[in-house]
């Protein structure tokens, strides 16, 4: 309840002082704000996306240039699927002739394959957030995929110490976030105004807290269930 609340306070102050754009309304959204492309130009200029060959980006609208900027720029982009239901798509820039169709969810379907994550080694990640605090604290918009994601790439190695940023509003920024031991803190907090590396005051998950999946996960994800019974096989 604690970042329910936090979320409808960020999403009314953004409604409220009209820095959020399409879609909309914002609330149950990664909210997509005014000034997004810019900071993903301030993103594009950190040197670990400079040094990066592969990353992975959310699929939210206020990431979109952050997207077409990685394809631009001759990187690999891999992205989820919605509700991770058909895994990870993977797409490279070198086989794309439409790199804005490309980055949206449907063109990535279109343009990108479905990529075996234990096969991929991940440079940077970019997640989208609703509210962040600068220990490095993160609240997505409630349903716990971008966290997940992340323990994914961790569980198979395909990420582990790889560095996480995330793109945001100034108000977006609060004093406090409430964080539990399966929230994924960020490194790098970036605005259209500023450029902000964290302290951490968070430890970043080791993997996929299997005890906490709904039941139906795996139906769901199949890319979980294939991954658990790994997960049971390596216990004996």
């Amino acid at each position: 309840m604690e970042k329910q609340v936090l979320r409808e306070r960020v999403w009314q102050e953004l409604e409220r002082r009209g820095v959020v754009t399409f879609p909309r309304p914002v609330y149950g959204r990664i909210p997509n704000f005014v000034g997004s492309d810019v900071a993903a130009q301030r993103l594009r200029s950190l040197p670990v996306y400079v040094l990066a060959k592969t990353i992975m980006v959310n699929p939210d609208a206020a990431q979109l240039a952050v997207r077409e900027l990685a394809l631009q720029d001759g990187k690999r982009l891999l992205m989820a699927s919605p509700r991770l239901r058909a895994g990870f798509i993977m797409l490279d820039p070198k086989t794309i002739k439409n790199l804005r169709e490309a980055v949206t969810i449907r063109g990535a379907f279109k343009y990108g394959y479905t990529v075996d994550v234990r096969k991929v080694k991940v440079d940077f990640i970019v997640e989208g957030s609703v509210a962040v605090n600068l220990k490095g604290g993160r609240v997505g918009k409630g349903e716990g995929f971008g966290d997940l994601e992340v323990a994914i790439l961790k569980e198979v190695g395909a990420a582990d110490a790889t560095p996480i940023a995330t793109t945001v509003h100034e108000l977006q920024i609060v004093e406090s976030v409430p964080m539990t031991e399966h929230d994924v803190p960020v490194d790098f907090i970036i605005t259209p105004e500023r450029t902000i590396e964290v302290g951490h005051g968070y430890r970043r998950p080791s993997g996929i807290f299997w005890e906490l999946l709904p039941p139906d996960a795996f139906k769901q994800m199949p890319i979980l269930a294939e991954l658990r019974e790994k997960h049971d096989s390596r216990r004996g």
